[in-house]
């Protein structure tokens, strides 16, 4: 097994030409999100994987391996639910639907005119209800980092996203003359190894 301990966002710094001849892999986005996991490429070759702790991977990263080989990912097709306006809607509407699905902490893959969210037949029915269209559909899922996460931020395709109005995380609560503040832990999956053998 080549083990695997750094990644090169978007492929930065390697030239095109080696990027098209690079061994691929496609991993969905509950194992990219997870910095320890098991997986093999389109060359058969077995891979571990073990990258620092929060490091999310994206469709277009490059891992880099032991011996020095290179390994593209590819964002896994997956069912996913994509979320537009209604007829007699607005944009308004899709933001709205952003602020009360980053309430809930839901991953939502943000583009200008939808969002995509991981199948929840409860936040469908919540988005129907706000007259959005919402669609169940297969395809890559790329959801929205957080605002301080360097990597977190993604451009795909040709744009980049947009962040999701962000979730208040500095609360001031006023108790007399004092005033505390409060900084909330972001909450984050679980990372656990995790064989994702194709």
């Amino acid at each position: 097994m080549l083990h695997v301990s750094k990644i090169l966002p978007q492929g930065h710094g390697l030239a095109k030409v080696l990027l098209g001849r690079a061994a691929t892999v496609e991993l969905d986005w509950d194992v990219r999100q997870k910095s320890r996991f098991e997986c093999s490429d389109s060359q058969g070759r077995q891979l571990g994987v073990f990258l620092p702790r929060g490091t999310v991977v994206r469709g277009g990263d490059v891992l880099v391996a032991e011996d020095g080989s290179v390994v593209r990912v590819l964002a896994a097709p997956q069912p996913v639910m994509v979320i537009r306006q209604g007829e007699r809607g607005s944009a308004f509407d899709l933001l709205r639907a952003a602020y009360h699905l980053g309430n809930r902490h839901v991953a939502i893959e943000l583009q200008p005119d939808h969002l995509k969210i991981e199948p929840d037949h409860v936040l469908a029915e919540m988005l129907r209800a706000m007259h959005l269209l919402v669609a169940d559909t297969f395809g890559p899922f790329e959801p929205e980092g957080g605002a301080y996460g360097g990597h977190g931020a993604h451009v795909h395709d040709e744009h980049q996203h947009l962040h999701r109005p962000a979730e208040p995380h500095n609360h001031e609560h006023e108790h007399d003359t004092q005033v505390h503040d409060h900084e909330h832990d972001s909450h984050r999956h679980g990372e656990h190894g995790q064989s994702c053998t194709r």
